[in-house]
Order: C-alpha cells, then structure tokens, then sequence
C-alpha cells in the first residue's frame, strides 16, 4: 500500500538565529486511477489509504451509485495497461453491482481532480448540480448549539497525520442524536477527505447519512456541499468560511451550512432551525 508520509531533508531558516539541516514529515500526494469495469473514470490526486471509500463516495457524488448494495467490489492494479508492472496501488478498479449503468464518460467532464479542486472538469454549473437521490431537506435533524461547538476539537484531537505533517484536511461525520464520532478521515485534499467518508458510508450500507452532520477542517466549498446533498447529509459544517456558490446550493437543497465555527461561536447561513440555541439561564 502506498506511504502516506514521507520524510524529506530540508533547511530550517530561523531570521537572526541562522540555518540548519534537519529532516521534515511531508503528507504523500500521489494520483490515483479509477476504473469501472476496467475503463478508466478518473484521475485523483490524493493522499494513499482508504482508496476504496475514496471510490465509493466519488461515485456517489457523480450519481453512479447511491446505495452501498449498488458496490459490488473493488481491486488495486497494476499501472497503465497492467502488462506486468510493479504495482504501485495507484490504480484502483471498481465493479458495480449486476444491473447497475456504467457511468458514461462524455464530453461534459475532464475527468481529472487536483487534490484542491474536486469538481474542476465540470463543464458548467448545471452539470455540477447533480442531483440527490436523497431528500435533505426533508431531515427533521436538530443537534444543539453546544454539541456542535465541540466537533472541531474534536475532529482536531483525531487528526494522527496532520499531528506529523501539518499538510492535511480531514473530514468527520458525528450522530446529531448522540453526538458519537462514526470516522474520520484525513487527506491533502478536502474533497477527497470528505468522498472517504461517504465511501465509508456506501461500504457500510449506510446511505443516505440522515441525522449525521459533517464536519469539516477548512472552509465550506461549492463541491463539499454537492457531496453533502448526494449522500443525504442535512448539516455540514466547517471551521471556516462558506462561499457564495456553496450557500447558494445550500439553500436551493434544504442543506444546513455553517460557517466560522470556533470556540463558541458560529454563524448559520441556512436552516438556522436546526441548531437548537438555549437562552443563558440568567435570562430566563
């Protein structure tokens, strides 16, 4: 299986106090190949590990599948070809379940994602609104105010491969009821973070993710909240800030997004009604 750290010699430079040489903890970026049924779908640059989810939850987001029974198995290959090559496990293929549609690969999508950008092949914005299987704002969902002023610390307290490298996004997903912690995953990119999760998710017959919300290490992005949608997830929330394009897919979904969420404080962009806020008790 590929690394997912590495170590690199390199200079540490400290303003007034000189330079020396030491050896630094960098996160492994290497691209990964997703085949269907032995053609090729996709090109991903993302950090080795859980690759299989990765798959999963990138095909949910590209409406190929929506149910885990939908994802028969998967296999790493050898490179391109697979005549003889070292396996390098950068090559992953996928078998859909008998009876479901092999995506089809058209002009609308490069299907190529950098490890910053998951949607960056998509053709136009009516192409990226893919639409869900699942009804997200029908989710009776409410988690407390408090409850989820607790998820960044402790989505932080689980990032074992940040704690080396400093270099990655991770991802978690936590019960709204109960507030457990069902997995986290980390990955240099957000995106990818994120597919591993609802990988996980399609792996564990566990679609759609009603009653869960995500919690993410960075800002909310237009493709993060699309993945939301396409997995049924009726509350994602990020440390830092949303953009327009994503409150707007939000808002059109039922999907609830929040934003800026430090220490006790946050903001709500949409579905305010499902973070549940009580009065300080001086005030009551």
């Amino acid at each position: 299986m590929g690394r997912i750290t590495t170590r690199r010699a390199v200079t540490k430079i400290v303003v007034g106090s000189g330079a020396d040489r030491r050896v630094d903890t960098l996160a492994v970026e290497e691209p990964l190949e997703i085949r269907v049924a032995g053609s090729p779908l996709a090109v991903s640059m993302r950090t080795p590990g859980h690759d299989v989810e990765l798959a999963a939850g990138f095909l949910v987001s590209e409406s190929v599948i929506s149910r885990g029974e939908q994802f028969a198995s998967a296999i790493h290959c050898g490179g391109p070809g697979t005549g003889g090559e070292l396996n390098q496990y950068n090559v992953l293929d996928v078998a859909l379940a008998p009876g479901v549609a092999a995506p089809s690969i058209g002009v609308t999508r490069n299907f190529y994602t950098t490890s910053s950008c998951g949607m960056c092949g998509k053709a136009s914005i009516d192409a990226v609104e893919t639409v869900s299987s699942y009804d997200v704002a029908g989710d009776q969902v409410v988690i407390d105010a408090t409850d989820l002023a607790d998820f960044p610390a402790r989505l932080r307290a689980r990032q074992a491969v940040f704690d080396k490298t400093g270099g990655l996004h991770a991802a978690a997903l936590f019960d709204a009821a109960t507030g457990e912690l069902l997995v986290l995953r980390e990955d240099v990119g957000r995106h990818n973070a994120v597919d591993k999760v609802v990988g996980w998710a399609v792996l564990n017959d566990r679609l759609p993710l009603r009653g869960t919300v995500l919690q993410v290490s960075g800002r909310a992005s237009f493709e993060l909240v699309q993945k939301a949608v396409m997995a049924g997830i009726p509350v994602l929330a990020a440390v830092s800030a949303p953009s327009s394009l994503a409150v707007e897919l939000a808002d059109r979904a039922g999907l609830t997004v929040v934003g800026f969420l430090r220490g006790e404080t946050m903001n709500v962009y949409t579905r305010p009604e499902r973070i549940a806020v009580h009065a300080p008790a001086a005030a009551r």
